[in-house]
């Protein structure tokens, strides 16, 4: 213990030096930015920037891209609880409750649990990074393609059955994800599949133009079908913060989506996006009131944006620990560090201290810069809803066409995001949940190039996700949320055959009696 706080102090006296806070700093700014501008993310924000890190040194370099990842987490609640857009992917569940809280007036209090929840929720997830990377990331590495295929099934089936809603109409917004997630070039034999002549589909369908449409422009259209619009609201100082019934309603709810957020941010994936749907699952189902949630539920808020910002350290840990990288924002983390000549891996702790702990230092101080950068500008992003809506609106579609136009300079994007948005205005008529659409989207390419490589390795036989213990337990607790979430059809049947007269009933004796 007493060499961890060696360690640490030794990182702190490099990340407060005045050149690395100054790339601390606009890393957090640059990702805040990156995190608003719907269609952008972390992603991309790095891969831009990535050639601006060339003439830095090591230390300062992952700094500046640690900076800008961790702060677009933080950046891409702002237009998800404002204007019903998600930022970046991770935000895609924020908007359900987040919105539904800024049409309630309670805007301000949303935007400060998402500041506060993201704070606490990185800051404890960079204790957890610093204490429990070596023996978490060696766990990690036991996952095998039959692992993730389970685990990504288990996944589905837990967030269908946890979603409070129907799970038959849950299961097959997801199966439609997974249907879209398929349209593209196929990863192992390169055959062009579902493009209808669009050369455009190649790389498929990004999750940015679904988002946008599903979230953004399909509120626009139900607001547009209004007899009478939303009323402008016009926030006062004092209900910019939350309510002590808030606060109690969200402790639970951040601590909550810290943990699970770090626990997924290890293994491989797209941690962040993925945390933040379970976390939203999970708050719906322990919730005493889950009617609540969908209208304005606080832990809506709290649990996801908690999470996916302890999922960007969880996502670390195999990378520093292990050169592994866990999803395509640390690998360009891990091509970053190696262009300055680190080799990541075991030995990087004992070999690179300074840049070890460094960079752990450095992301104490950008949760302080990031919390102390958001907190202020809550009341200047809510007055933004005094905007009339007749204005803001049209600005709002102006504003996704560019952010999805941005991504790939493509018009087909822009074409996706308005199909999407029409079709996501008829399922929230017929009252389906959305959310899950996405989510199929981001897992398709994974689950199906697990699924893939599992059968190369069997040689076709399926008998290797029961034989392999940890895929054979994971498929087995699926199966047993599928049973418990059939429970309330047999109770319906049963119901119906008591109505109907269908039921044996007991004979009687001679005396009237059973």
């Amino acid at each position: 213990m007493v060499e961890t706080l060696q360690n640490l102090y030794l990182g702190f006296s490099i990340a407060l030096s005045p050149s690395v806070l100054i790339y601390a700093f606009a890393g957090c700014i640059i990702g805040t930015l990156v995190g608003i501008l719907p269609g952008v993310g972390p992603l991309a924000g790095i891969s831009l920037l990535l050639p601006a890190s060339f003439g830095l040194n090591a230390t300062t370099a992952m700094v500046l891209l640690a900076g800008i990842y961790y702060g677009a987490m933080y950046g891409g609640s702002t237009t998800s609880i404002l204007m019903r857009i998600p930022g970046e992917a991770a935000s895609v569940m924020t908007c359900i409750d987040g919105y539904a809280m800024t049409r309630k007036g309670r805007a301000g209090p949303a935007l400060a649990i998402a500041a506060i929840g993201s704070y606490f929720a990185g800051t404890v997830s960079v204790v957890g990074l610093m204490l429990l990377a070596p023996p978490l990331a060696s766990f990690a590495l036991r996952f095998g393609p039959p692992e993730y295929v389970a685990l990504l099934l288990l996944g589905l089936l837990a967030l269908a059955y946890m979603s409070g809603g129907s799970v038959p109409k849950a299961l097959a917004m997801a199966a439609l994800g997974l249907l879209l997630g398929m349209i593209g070039i196929d990863p192992m034999t390169g055959y062009f599949r579902f493009h209808y002549g669009l050369v455009e589909l190649g790389d498929g369908i990004g999750v940015v133009p679904v988002a946008v449409g599903l979230f953004g422009l399909s509120e626009i259209l139900l607001t547009a079908g209004q007899s009478t619009p939303p009323a402008v609201m016009k926030p006062r100082l004092r209900e910019l913060l939350p309510s002590r019934q808030e606060w109690r309603d969200s402790v639970w709810s951040i601590g909550r989506g810290t943990v699970l957020g770090f626990l997924i941010g290890i293994i491989p994936g797209s941690a962040h996006i993925i945390s933040s749907f379970v976390s939203y699952a999970v708050e719906r189902r322990l919730s005493r009131h889950p009617e609540r949630f969908g209208h304005g539920a606080v832990e809506g808020v709290a649990g996801p944006e908690s999470a996916n910002n302890s999922a960007t350290s969880g996502a670390f840990v195999p990378m520093l620990a292990l050169g592994v990288p866990s999803g395509p924002i640390p690998a360009v983390m891990l091509a970053a560090m190696m262009v300055h000549g680190i080799s990541p891996g075991p030995l990087l702790i004992m070999q690179q201290p300074d840049l070890f702990w460094g960079f752990i230092a450095s992301m104490y101080v950008g949760n302080v810069v990031l919390l102390i950068l958001n907190l202020p500008l809550v009341g200047i992003f809510v007055n933004l809803l005094r905007i009339p809506y007749p204005f803001l609106y049209p600005a709002i579609l102006v504003f996704s066409v560019v952010g999805v136009y941005a991504v790939n300079g493509s018009v087909v994007d822009v074409w996706i995001m308005a199909v999407m948005g029409v079709l996501g205005y008829l399922l929230r008529k017929f009252e389906f949940e959305t959310a899950p659409i996405v989510l199929g989207l981001v897992l398709a390419p994974m689950l199906e190039m697990s699924l893939r490589q599992s059968l190369a390795l069997s040689s076709g036989s399926y008998a290797v996700f029961v034989t392999r213990p940890i895929a054979a337990t994971m498929l087995g607790l699926g199966l047993a949320i599928l049973l418990l979430s059939l429970r309330p059809v047999f109770t319906r049947g049963l119901d119906w055959r008591r109505r109907l007269g269908l039921e044996s009933k007991p004979s009687l004796g001679e005396e009237g009696k059973p």
